[in-house]
């Protein structure tokens, strides 16, 4: 940021094309920074740029007391970081440049779906998961929406079947072959079923948290998907978008969810609306 140009700001140096210049610059650059804090809170990049930062400080103050030695190897050090953060942050880099490249990064819609279509849509899922979670029959179903998800669909068995409840609890009806995996909607159609996802790496996950809440959370890391879970432990139902999970979600705040995620001018996702948040093991 240029602290000399807001100084000739406010100092009345500047005339009024510079005065609006910098007032642009600054508050593009309060709006970049405030959007890659927020895309950072939801990865484990936190907890790699809070050791970063003590590094930072141990260089600092080896510098300021003169300690030649711990000085060298901590430049050494941050020469092989310039290499290796490009590879640790990668699946981060990727997501934040498909988000902006993707339409979705500005409006989200499932597919193209006109909004009745959306709205049947989500009431036609949250009617199943209800019915799921009443005999704790265990589902996860992936929502796709603007990042295309084919790598994925390609590891489960192809479908191309419109969504229906009873498509769905067939699918996830405990033994059958599919019922393992996830199922993977774009629009209102089911692309595929018993698909592999990948388990999110998240740190501050409990290690409670089973596999099949790890792959929904794991799906929505890397892409701009929605994933709906029931655990087949306590039959809650929960809902993992943009990197965060939310627990024990009752349909109608689910509904609203879903609603706010679709149609982003009414309420926001991070608010958990009646999710209590209890750990079951699924």
């Amino acid at each position: 940021m240029n602290w000399s140009r807001l100084f000739d700001i406010f100092s009345l140096n500047l005339g009024l094309w510079d005065m609006v210049k910098a007032v642009i610059e600054i508050g593009m650059i309060s709006v970049m920074l405030y959007y890659l804090l927020a895309f950072l809170q939801r990865t484990r990049a936190v907890a790699i740029l809070r050791g970063l930062g003590i590094l930072l400080v141990v260089y600092v103050a080896a510098y300021i007391l003169k300690l030649g030695t711990i000085a060298t190897l901590l430049r050494w050090f941050g020469a092989v970081l310039l290499i290796a953060i490009p590879i640790v942050f990668q699946p981060e880099l990727r997501r934040a440049l498909e988000q902006i490249g993707q339409r979705g990064f500005w409006q989200r819609r499932f597919a193209g779906l006109e909004k009745e279509e959306v709205i049947k849509l989500i009431h036609s899922l949250v009617t199943t998961l209800e019915d799921l979670a009443i005999v704790k029959m265990g589902a996860l179903i992936v929502l796709e929406q603007e990042g295309r998800l084919d790598e994925y669909m390609e590891s489960g068995t192809n479908l191309e079947a419109r969504v229906s409840p009873e498509l769905l609890k067939t699918i996830f009806f405990p033994h059958t072959f599919l019922h393992d995996g996830a199922v993977i909607i774009r629009g209102n159609r089911v692309l595929a079923a018993g698909c592999f996802l990948p388990l999110s790496e998240n740190p501050s996950l409990s290690q409670e948290v089973g596999s099949r809440h790890r792959a929904a959370l794991g799906i929505t890391e890397v892409s701009d998907a929605v994933s709906l879970i029931v655990s087949e432990e306590s039959g809650k139902i929960s809902l993992a978008h943009n990197g965060k999970l939310i627990r024990d979600v009752k349909a109608d705040a689910l509904r609203e969810l879903l609603y706010s995620i679709c149609f982003p001018q009414g309420t926001t996702f991070s608010s958990p609306l009646g999710g209590s948040g209890e750990r079951d093991s699924s």
